[in-house]
């Protein structure tokens, strides 16, 4: 079910949420971490994204930066080269973004920005996948799954519970065994 999602979000999705969806399948994160990163967390030529802060909603204060997790969320992930060019096209595509909104543009550095250049609101990626399923006629998953998904995969592979337990940015390989 996961293999085929993915396959219409590349085919059909909007490129922030090809991306968005690509990096919880493929890097485990979740999705707070994801609408966190910024393009300097970027090491454009060894492909190594780092995770270092979550963006998180609150009802009285609204969209919100915060820390990860735990200390071991705090993570360098390598991404595939799939994954680092659509990371480019993202940021061409929001540079013609900035020009067309001139002054309403909004520089926070982030991936993931709403029309203006505002970080996200991390309901919208939930929402998106929610409408996009209906339409597809495909199985709705919670966001979260993709983390299921990426360790299964993972294990299933032959990758040792430790290496992939600090991909999800687990504090104890346990967690990620039971789950």
């Amino acid at each position: 079910e996961a293999k085929k999602l993915l396959a219409a979000i590349d085919d059909k999705a909007p490129l922030k949420y090809k991306l968005f969806f690509n990096l919880l399948a493929y890097c485990g994160m979740r999705r707070g971490e994801a609408l966190g990163l910024e393009y300097k967390d970027i090491n454009f030529e060894t492909s190594v994204l780092s995770i270092r802060r979550t963006s998180n909603y609150h009802q009285g204060y609204g969209v919100y930066t915060d820390t990860p997790k735990t200390d071991s969320s705090y993570r360098s992930l390598y991404i595939q080269p799939k994954i680092l060019t659509l990371i480019k096209l993202l940021k061409s595509e929001q540079k013609q973004q900035a020009i067309a909104c001139g002054d309403q543009w909004v520089n926070t550095d982030r991936l993931f920005i709403k029309w203006n250049g505002e970080p996200l609101h991390p309901s919208a990626p939930y929402k998106w996948l929610k409408r996009f399923c209906e339409h597809e006629n495909l199985p709705f998953k919670a966001l979260h799954s993709f983390r299921h998904f990426v360790a299964s995969q993972a294990l299933a592979s032959g990758v040792d519970a430790k290496s992939v337990s600090s991909m999800l940015g687990h504090s104890q390989t346990s967690t990620t065994l039971n789950i």
